[in-house]
């Protein structure tokens, strides 16, 4: 797309006169090129309590969702002499979040892409990226292939433990109970430990859809999928 340089660099001066900064005497102004074509403009609008101040590229981006959104282009930013200024660190960020690393900035000596006023920016893709991470690092063990094809038979137990001096929950899965047939009882496979009840009984639904958790008191609660059997007396609660 066209930059019309000089266009935006009026549209902002036009907004640095509608400014108000009767605190620090310095009125900005900025303009900026939509991807649809449209322009949208800010000024700086200060407070008697200085840190809720407003600068100019804030007004901008307020401009742009409020009349359709988009992304931004190109953008001019200019003082009391029209001459361009170099967005503040806190708006390069805002501008980043809604042009990204090829908004083009004007500057005295040729415009600057954002990615070279803000190199190494954190954005959406680190958001996602950490999301994605924590969501590998928080998955319950999968099912050992050895141990495929008992999924859904057996019971798995939780019960609380002490590992150092933290209170810890582990679990097992135990291959007999429940199953109906004539396999020898034992532990199928040992859970590892899990910081809370909840983290060991989703370990034991992704094995098998019965699962009980026994408390301090030796009291047992239903955790599974199924309607709670006889001999348990209550259903199992996370909270």
């Amino acid at each position: 797309m066209n930059v019309d340089w000089a266009a935006l660099r009026s549209a902002a001066i036009t907004a640095m006169g509608r400014a108000y900064a009767p605190y620090s005497k310095f009125p900005v102004g900025a303009a900026a090129l939509v991807d649809d074509g449209r322009v949208v403009v800010g000024c700086n609008v200060e407070n008697a309590s200085y840190g809720l101040g407003l600068c100019a590229e804030c007004g901008l981006v307020s401009s742009l969702q409020i009349t359709g959104g988009g992304r931004l282009v190109a953008l001019a930013c200019v003082d009391a002499d029209g001459r361009p200024l170099m967005p503040c660190g806190r708006c390069r960020q805002l501008l980043w979040e809604h042009g990204g690393a090829g908004l083009l900035i004007d500057h005295q000596s040729g415009p600057l892409p954002m990615s070279a006023l803000l190199p190494y920016a954190f954005d959406d893709a680190d958001l996602d990226r950490i999301a994605a991470e924590r969501a590998e690092r928080d998955r319950p063990p999968a099912v050992p292939a050895a141990l495929a094809l008992k999924v859904g038979s057996g019971t798995v137990f939780v019960h609380p433990d002490i590992a150092g001096d933290r209170q810890v929950w582990t679990s097992y899965w135990e291959r007999s109970s429940g199953t109906g047939d004539d396999e020898p009882a034992g532990i199928l496979e040992e859970g590892p430990t899990f910081a809370t009840a909840a983290d060991a009984v989703e370990w034991g639904r992704i094995r098998t859809p019965r699962v009980v958790v026994v408390d301090a008191q030796g009291t047992a609660s239903w955790a599974g999928d199924t309607p709670r059997p006889a001999g348990i007396e209550q259903d199992w609660s996370s909270r």
